[in-house]
C-alpha cells in the first residue's frame, strides 16, 4: 500500500511538472487570438469607378510610428506615367514632410519575402496641405515611370498615424506621357485602430 502511495505521489509531481507549463504556455496563445486579423477590406461605393489598389503598411494602431506603401502594380498602370498625384483625406491628420516620402521601385513581399524599396525613383515632390483645399501630394519623377512588368510604390517613411481610428481612403492620378491631363488610377483604404 506504501508503495502505490508512492508510485502515485511520484505520479502526480510528473504530472504537475508537465501539466502546469503547458496551462501556462497554452493560456499566452489564447490571449492573442482576439488580435486576429480578417482578410477582408471595406470600400466605398464599389459599383461605381472606384478600382481598389493593394497597399501595405507596417503599423495600423494609432498614434504610433508607421511606413505605409501605396503599391503601383504592372496592372494598374496602361500607360508611361509622367505624374502622380496622391488625394490624402482631410481627415488623415499627420505631419507630412518631403524627406519621409518617397517614389521607388518595389518588391511587394508575401510569405516568405518582406516588402521592400528596391531603387529609389528620382523626383520632384510637390506637397499642397493646406486645410481649405484638397490636400495631395504630386510626384514628377525625371524620367518616366514604364509601363513594364516592375511594381512601384509612393511610401510614407516613418510617419504617425493620427490620433482617430478609421478608415482612411486614399485617390490616386497619373498623367500618361503625351497626355495634357491626369486620369484616376485607383484608391487605397487604409485601416488606424
Amino acid at each position: 500500500m506504501l508503495k502505490n502511495t508512492k508510485k502515485f505521489a511520484l505520479n502526480f509531481k510528473i504530472l504537475k511538472f508537465f501539466l502546469i507549463p503547458s496551462i501556462l504556455v497554452s493560456t499566452t496563445f489564447l490571449n492573442n487570438i482576439q488580435n486576429a486579423k480578417a482578410g477582408l477590406e471595406f470600400q466605398w461605393d464599389q459599383n461605381s469607378g472606384f478600382r481598389r489598389l493593394k497597399w501595405f503598411q507596417k503599423e495600423n494602431k494609432n498614434k504610433f510610428r508607421n511606413t505605409i506603401y501605396f503599391f503601383f502594380r504592372p496592372s494598374d498602370r496602361n500607360n508611361e506615367l509622367i505624374k502622380i498625384n496622391l488625394a490624402i483625406p482631410k481627415t488623415f491628420k499627420s505631419t507630412l514632410k518631403k524627406e519621409k516620402i518617397s517614389l521607388c521601385k518595389v518588391r511587394i513581399g508575401g510569405f516568405e519575402d518582406r516588402t521592400k524599396c528596391l531603387k529609389d525613383i528620382p523626383a520632384d515632390i510637390e506637397i499642397n496641405t493646406e486645410e481649405s483645399s484638397l490636400r495631395s501630394i504630386t510626384f514628377y519623377p525625371y524620367s518616366p515611370i514604364p509601363s513594364n512588368k516592375d511594381s512601384y510604390a509612393i511610401v510614407f517613411k516613418k510617419i504617425f498615424n493620427p490620433k482617430r481610428s478609421g478608415l482612411y481612403q486614399f485617390h490616386s492620378y497619373g498623367q500618361p506621357k503625351g497626355k495634357t491631363v491626369s486620369s484616376y488610377l485607383g484608391s487605397w483604404t487604409i485601416r488606424i485602430d
